[in-house]
């Protein structure tokens, strides 16, 4: 994995239970404390947010070795990641139970799941998330990935709240049939709210979080349909970036880090 600049960071896959412990411990100040997600396998006493995938995805962690003496005190980022050739391991994809995936399964092109995505309250703004995606850029090159994809998720269920952004997506953002994944049948949320000529788009791109915006500046499109996640107190879209549709300059960006 490539070194952040600063010398206080490192930049690495888990290696050890300690070390998703330590992912989760994060995971569960972010998802849990700050954002008022639950879970089934939330363990609130060890204060972790965990599931049953965790053992078989990869994790990408940001440390900073400024912070404290154990692998939980100074991990301050982390992705959670899973390549098609794995997925068998698996036994499916977490973002299976949001969205229908068949279209990207049944296209032979090699993928790479994403997802539980979060950078420590008190490194935001900085560099800590750059270096996460240098991370990811490298990762990707190393196992040759075509398509990136994995939810992505709004503060809150009010989807009237959300109608600007969602519908700023839809019109703008929504992604090539051939790579276009939908919500589940039984709980898929329509995201054109609002016709084109109603959208205010400076409200619109206010509401979107940065690290959707990040991913849509590369290029990267969402799926038709969002997934209301009560349980993490969530509205969720999928975004798609297929590393072939990306603009040479788009390109250039991420693998730099610099999304």
């Amino acid at each position: 994995m490539p070194r952040p600049t600063e010398d206080h960071f490192e930049l690495r896959l888990a290696a050890t239970p300690e070390d998703i412990r330590a992912a989760q411990h994060l995971r569960y100040r972010v998802f849990v404390q700050e954002l008022g997600g639950d879970g089934a396998m939330v363990d609130h006493d060890a204060q972790l947010e965990m599931d049953a995938f965790d053992p078989v995805y990869d994790h990408l962690l940001l440390l900073d070795r400024r912070r404290g003496d154990t692998v939980r005190d100074r991990v301050v980022g982390v992705y959670r990641l899973m390549r098609s050739d794995r997925v068998a391991e698996a036994g499916r994809y977490y973002c299976e139970d949001e969205y229908d995936l068949s279209v990207l399964k049944a296209s032979g092109r090699r993928l790479l799941e994403l997802g539980r995505s979060c950078v420590d309250a008190e490194y935001r703004g900085g560099t800590a998330m750059l270096h996460l995606w240098s991370g990811l850029a490298r990762y990707v090159a190393d196992h040759d990935i075509d398509i990136l994809f994995g939810v992505a998720s709004f503060h809150g269920t009010d989807i009237g709240a959300l109608k600007q952004a969602l519908s700023f997506l839809y019109h703008n953002h929504l992604a090539p049939e051939d790579v276009r994944v939908r919500a589940v049948a039984d709980h898929f949320q329509p995201m054109d709210l609002l016709p084109p000529d109603q959208i205010d788009r400076k409200e619109a791109v206010v509401q979107i979080p940065a690290l959707i915006k990040g991913y849509l500046r590369l290029g990267g499109t969402v799926g038709d349909g969002a997934f209301i996640d009560h349980a993490f107190n969530t509205t969720d879209v999928c975004l798609i970036m297929d590393t072939a549709r990306m603009t040479a300059g788009a390109n250039a960006k991420y693998k730099k880090g610099r999304a």
